[in-house]
């Protein structure tokens, strides 16, 4: 036992009334950068030390399951000296993240993965299988993710189980098409918080967003903090959830 352990930080709710679930929308790296006079890259650089901190304030304060948004299918179009950056900003946290695997963390990540660099593929199978036995919290990175894409990929499993009769189209059900989701056998996610102002999902877990709560803010990313996360929370609490019932 060491002589002087950490003490966690209190969750600002009862901790029957935090979420389960949150999915966190990275938004407003490139616009803080442009603030600053700065490139585009040096935002994601210090919205990835964001990143760190909030997952391991979740951690602290008991969240099971945080979903990031890093990298979304239509990312591609942006301009390669940006996407250059971002893929060895990836490298870097991957590489950092293996040094760290006795921390309690189990990382799995959502989406096509075959478009990266195969050296950022190896680190991302790597950090998955290192971390697979791991509890104290869920971290999913929704990397080439997109919600849309994700669905359709469900969708043309089913069609090939058809094709090849071991299923029935009647007996295709939400939580078959669940199943061949990215996250099956995941929670769906109770709480999604944007920040930088923009009011939509931009395509991020559609179909495991269906009944979660939305908290929106006008911080940029790079400034969003672990007090901004409890004001997210307090909000999140004072909410009803009634999944459809009546009040």
């Amino acid at each position: 036992m060491a002589l002087f352990e950490k003490k966690k930080a209190a969750p600002p709710v009862p901790a029957e009334k935090l979420p389960k679930h949150i999915g966190f929308i990275m938004d407003g790296n490139g616009r803080w950068a442009k603030k600053r006079g700065m490139p585009r890259p040096f935002g994601h650089i210090e919205g990835g030390k964001v990143y760190r901190k909030i997952m391991l304030y979740c951690q602290d304060i008991g969240i099971k399951y945080v979903s990031f948004y890093v990298f979304s299918t239509e990312n591609w179009s942006r301009a390669q000296e940006e996407i250059k950056g971002i893929m060895q900003m990836m490298r870097m946290y991957l590489d950092d993240a293996q040094k760290h695997l006795d921390d309690g963390v189990r990382f799995i990540f959502l989406g096509d993965l075959s478009p990266y660099p195969e050296d950022i593929r190896t680190r991302m199978r790597k950090l998955e299988k290192d971390t697979e036995r791991n509890t104290d919290i869920n971290v999913l990175m929704a990397v080439n993710y997109g919600g849309r894409a994700e669905i359709a990929k469900s969708a043309r499993e089913l069609a090939e189980l058809v094709k090849q009769g071991m299923l029935n189209p009647e007996d295709i059900t939400e939580q078959s098409v669940a199943d061949h989701l990215y996250t099956a056998g995941l929670p769906d996610v109770d709480l999604v918080i944007r920040p930088s102002g923009e009011l939509r999902l931009s395509n991020f877990l559609i179909w495991q967003c269906a009944y979660a709560e939305y908290y929106f803010t006008n911080i940029l990313w790079p400034d969003f903090t672990p007090e901004e996360l409890d004001k997210a929370l307090i909000d999140y609490a004072g909410r009803g959830r009634r999944f459809g019932g009546a009040e």
